[in-house]
């Protein structure tokens, strides 16, 4: 699976929960510390604006601005579909991914900030269907692809910030690959 259908996949497997939230779930928790469902797809929307920025030439501060102030609206499935378009339009012009991104973490190239969001999208969309009780089971390609660009960072990923705690050294290597991921990735189902 190359990158952009990678991204597709992890748009698709984040709306397919999406549509499921009930009017009443807004407000419950997700697996990441802090954030209720409506927090988590307002960073998602955020998250997609904040590509397509950086792509179009954003600076660091254009792109942290893209991330506060989400409002979803009347129509979240709306506002996520419309930020969702804008990323993938904008990863899909020509030269994006060799771009310079000026991210907030650092200069990343357009494919390095592309791996990021399909990270992104991919492990929340566990998180949202963990939330309202929807099917947990991620596309085993695109687990694929989010492993492979995660797994190297295992010694450290749990310094980042931004995975919890990291692995918890409790899941084995023949664990299913979704399991490991999840689990390296700071999430304990």
């Amino acid at each position: 699976m190359d990158q952009i259908d990678a991204l597709v996949t992890a748009t698709a497997e984040l709306r397919r929960r999406l549509v499921e939230v009930g009017d009443d779930a807004w407000d419950a928790a997700t697996p990441c510390e802090g954030w209720t469902v409506r927090s988590l797809v307002e960073h998602l929307v955020g998250g997609n604006h904040m590509a397509a920025d950086l792509l179009h030439g954003g600076s660091r501060e254009e792109a942290i601005a893209a991330l506060d102030g989400i409002s979803l609206g009347d129509d979240p499935v709306a506002a996520f579909d419309a930020s969702a378009q804008a990323q993938l339009d904008a990863f899909r012009e020509d030269g994006a991914l060799e771009r310079t991104c000026a991210h907030p973490a650092g200069d990343f190239s357009g494919a390095q900030v592309l791996g990021f969001r399909i990270g992104d999208l991919t492990t929340h969309a566990w998180d949202l269907a963990r939330a309202i009780g929807a099917d947990e089971a991620l596309d085993p390609g695109l687990v694929e692809v989010v492993w492979e660009g995660f797994q190297p960072m295992a010694p450290f990923i749990g310094q980042i910030g931004l995975f919890g705690s990291g692995p918890s050294g409790d899941v084995g290597e023949d664990a299913p690959l979704q399991q490991r991921l999840l689990d390296l990735t700071g999430r304990r189902p």
